[in-house]
């Protein structure tokens, strides 16, 4: 993915080499590479069965290439596990929200500021594992703007909020990228327009790869992008180079009722 328009990539975080995947005699991803530096904010375009969701489900450790390569800060996580990839630092969202409904906001953060520790498994543990872990969770509340809803149940929230609480949960991982699909799906103007602002102020602490359909929101905050069509990238770039090229033109942007 290309160089940002806020601030210079910094050292590489992720690096994906040439990866294919297939289902059964269906290919989903041919040869995909995709470079992103410290920093970024990129987001992934492309229409339906682009294979955006296929290769954040590949990144976070879901599924496994076929072939090809995945490296993060220089370690090959191609063939890791999801737990081992959300140790290593990399948190994602999912299309459809995914919390606990009937906990609280402070306690769905606690399970994923917990999920990090070496002694997760463990029901007797220091007193200090029990602080770190309170600290993770109040600091994750925050960052997502639910710092004052900490004791509200999950379900009683606005469809935002919730989406807010569940960009917490991941927060909770003290991940350094974080891969959302589509995080304002089904939103209001309103509340499209916070998590907006929620992403932007995330993005001066974190790597961000999204998927959103919004063009809008994707041109207020993308700084790389890279479209993706029959499961191949067509052009990766600045927003403004997406803009103005032809083939992205005709295969996606010109469209005008491209989904993500």
């Amino acid at each position: 993915m290309g160089r940002g328009r806020r601030r210079p990539a910094g050292r590489p975080v992720l690096d994906v080499q040439g990866v294919s995947t297939r289902y059964g005699q269906i290919s989903m991803l041919r040869n995909v590479s995709v470079h992103l530096g410290e920093g970024e904010i990129a987001c992934l375009l492309g229409p339906n069965g682009a294979g955006k969701t296929t290769l954040i489900n590949l990144l976070s450790g879901d599924i496994q290439p076929t072939s090809g390569g995945i490296y993060f800060k220089g370690d090959d996580i191609t063939r890791a596990p999801a737990d081992r990839v959300s140790r290593l630092g990399i948190g994602r969202s999912y299309q459809k929200t995914n919390i606990f409904p009937g906990f609280t906001c402070e306690q769905n953060c606690w399970l994923g500021a917990q999920s990090r520790l070496p002694s997760s498994m463990r029901f007797l543990r220091p007193a200090s594992s029990y602080r770190r872990v309170r600290e993770r969770t109040q600091r994750a509340l925050e960052l997502c703007g639910l710092g004052h809803r900490g004791q509200a149940i999950a379900r009683t929230l606005s469809h935002g909020e919730q989406r807010q609480l569940e960009i917490g949960m991941m927060l909770a991982t003290e991940p350094e990228l974080l891969l959302l699909d589509e995080p304002l799906a089904g939103m209001g103007s309103e509340e499209a327009a916070s998590v907006i602002e929620l992403l932007k102020e995330l993005a001066k602490d974190h790597t961000l790869v999204l998927i959103e359909h919004d063009m809008d929101a994707v041109f207020a905050i993308a700084e790389a992008m890279t479209v993706m069509v029959d499961g191949q990238v067509l052009a990766s770039g600045t927003p403004n180079d997406i803009r103005n090229n032809a083939h992205v033109q005709e295969a996606y942007l010109g469209t005008g009722d491209a989904q993500a």
